[in-house]
Formats: C-alpha cells, structure tokens, sequence
C-alpha cells in the first residue's frame, strides 16, 4: 500500500514540479540564456520560485524510499541489493544537483544585483551549472535512474506484467543513452538526439511508475 501510494505520488509532484518551473521561470529553456538573464529571471521569480525549486529537489529524494520497498518485488537478493543501491543513488545525486537552486543561485543572483562583478558571477554559476547540474545532476542522475529502472524491470521481471517489464527496459536504454548528453564531443552545445530521449523518456518513466502502482494498488 506503501509503496503503490509513493510510485504514484513521487512522479506526480516531479512532474508537476517540472511544469511549474516550466511556466514560472521558463525552465529548461532558460538555462540557455546568458547568466544574466537566468539570474534576472531568477530574482523576479522570488521566494515562491524558490519553493518550487525545494518541492521539486525533495521529489526526486523521495525516490528512496520508492527504491527500497520496490526492491522486494525483486526476487534476486543481489539484483534486489543492486537495484536498491542504484535507486538511493539516482536520488542522492539528482538532489544534489537541483539544491543549488535553493542555497546557491539565490545568493549569485542578490550578488548579481548589488552590482558584483559580472564576470565572476558568470563563472561561479556555469561552474557550479556545469558540475552540479550537468555531471551530477543529469549525466549521473540519468544514469543511475536509467540503470534503476533495468535491473528492477529485469528483476521484477517474475513479480510484474510482462508489458510493464518491457516498457521498462524501453525507458532504461532511453535514459541511459540520454546520459552522454554532454559527453566528450557533444561537452560544449550537447548531443540534439540525447537531449530528446531524456525529456521523452522521462515523461515515459513518470507514467510507468505510476502505472505500477496502480496495479500493486489493484492486484
């Protein structure tokens, strides 16, 4: 019962944390703009913009505890070990990289505005975009949720229906060739395919989820 109400619930406030962002702040779009305006954006956006960004950091930490009680539908011990591990890692790591929204940015952008250098501004926020956002947050994030989601359908394979199984593997090679993004030569503009993927697989993922709580919830 647990565990059906979290694979519901946890997708649902993401992805209704994603699409508050989305009209808000004009998120993912706007991370292509200068600094500038990000952090323009940002300021004009307040404390509400801000809260946002916490419920949707505490949606993707709310996978762990989906992580560990969906591990005993996995029947392997050491597939369920694995599966468990990948889990608290994905969530661990996509926390990390979206925290920075509410700790670090708002201080850059008052910074920004009380008139500080632009130019240091500009490199303390794509440094931190570059290595929170882009490596922990989205290549290990898409990674290790990738990774997650094939050894749970595989080991769940006995305890789920097959068209969930499936689906899963689908979703795990979508957002596991998503992860390279940004990697080697696609690191500066990033990879067009990749990039697609990983928004189209996630929509997915999010509906999978929820879809096997519903049949937990009915079986």
């Amino acid at each position: 019962m647990i565990l059906s109400a979290l694979l519901i619930a946890t997708p649902v406030l993401f992805t209704a944390a994603y699409a508050g962002l989305g009209i808000r702040f004009g998120y993912p779009a706007i991370l292509r703009e200068p600094t500038t305006e990000i952090l323009r954006r940002f300021r004009a956006g307040g404390t509400g913009l801000i809260l946002l960004w916490w419920v949707f950091a505490m949606s993707a930490l709310l996978f762990v505890p989906v992580a560990v009680l969906a591990g005993d539908l996995v029947v392997d011990p050491g597939v369920r070990a694995l599966s468990i591990a990948l889990g608290v890692l994905a969530a661990a790591v996509q926390t990390l990289g979206l925290i920075r929204w509410v700790y670090l940015v708002p201080y850059l952008a008052r910074e920004a505005d009380a008139g500080a250098d632009p130019t240091a501004i500009d490199l303390v926020f794509q440094a931190f975009h570059r290595y929170l956002g882009v490596a922990v947050g989205e290549h290990l994030g898409y990674l290790l949720t990738g990774a997650w989601t094939l050894a749970f359908s595989l080991g769940a394979a006995s305890t789920l229906p097959i068209w969930l199984v499936v689906a899963g593997v689908v979703i795990a090679t979508m957002l596991l060739l998503g992860s390279v993004e940004f990697l080697g030569p696609f690191e500066r503009s990033g990879w067009v395919v990749a990039g697609h993927l990983v928004s189209i697989g996630y929509t997915i993922w999010a509906v999978w989820l929820v879809a096997i709580g519903i049949v937990l919830l009915v079986a």
